[in-house]
């Protein structure tokens, strides 16, 4: 996804691949005709920017290395696989300069920005919301690391930053359950509302549950993103991207957002 985002342009231009498997990043870079590099150093010498699609883990060791030779980083969330790693990605983009952006793909869909822009004027009693499937169950998505630590670190990014936003920040979260099967979170705001959110990603069901629900003394206002056309993001996300990168100016979806989503994620499995 990420490859054929930034190779179709106009403000984009892929200029190499790299992986930990050269065989991986020939078949990425085939389609596209550009170079697979023989290793990161080489990738960095061919871009201005860098866009990670690997497990936290990686992303955390790779990406200071990127900041300090000055590249601007597209990052996946979480921004590592807990707090401390999370946090010197966030220093070293703070330390060097460079212009961040996270890939929470919903937050660039015009359904979201409109939710969001009618939550900003929405009194709040309390929320519900949810993000169940079942792609941990087998396929492309049941990938080490979201077998390793579940729903909370992988769904758990989209929920609390939505909640975060249209609800308002965050005061404290906790976690019940099992990440591997299902865990439920229950967020105190700074505003006094308590919101709820369920992640599963071992649920068989027949389409993707995601939904957010406020519900106030006006009635309720509902965020279903199960109907969104997904390919509808990848336009915004990458225009946006460019714009921040030739600007010098992050959007507000940067790597401090992404180090406020972890803390809460910390505090969430500490609990």
């Amino acid at each position: 996804m990420h490859a054929r985002m930034l190779a179709a342009g106009p403000e984009t231009e892929l200029a190499a691949v790299w992986a930990r498997r050269p065989e991986a990043a020939a078949e990425v870079a085939a389609p596209y005709g550009v170079p697979a590099a023989g290793s990161f150093e080489e990738l960095l010498d061919t871009c201005e920017a860098v866009d990670f699609a690997v497990p936290p883990a990686v992303q955390a060791e790779l990406a200071p290395r990127a900041a300090k030779a000055g590249k601007a980083l597209l990052l996946e969330k979480p921004l590592g696989p807990d707090l401390a790693a999370a946090r010197a990605v966030a220093d070293a983009v703070a330390e060097h300069g460079v212009v961040s952006q996270l890939v929470l793909t919903k937050r660039y869909h015009p359904a979201t920005r409109t939710f969001l822009a009618r939550a900003a004027g929405f009194e709040v009693t309390g929320a519900r919301s949810c993000y169940l499937h079942g792609a941990f169950l087998g396929g492309e998505m049941a990938t080490a690391w979201r077998l390793e630590h579940g729903a909370l670190l992988d769904l758990g990014p989209h929920l609390l930053d939505l909640l975060d936003a249209a609800v308002g920040p965050i005061a404290t979260v906790r976690a019940t359950g099992d990440p591997r099967r299902w865990v439920e979170l229950t967020c105190e705001h700074e505003n006094g509302v308590v919101s709820q959110a369920s992640l599963s990603g071992s649920v068989r069901l027949p389409r993707a549950r995601n939904r957010i629900e406020l519900i106030g003394p006006g009635g309720e206002l509902v965020y279903n993103a199960e109907d969104l056309d997904h390919e509808e993001c990848w336009p915004v996300l990458r225009r946006e991207f460019a714009a921040a990168v030739r600007s010098g100016r992050p959007t507000e979806l940067d790597a401090r957002r992404g180090l406020r989503i972890q803390q809460l994620l910390e505090q969430a499995a500490a609990r």
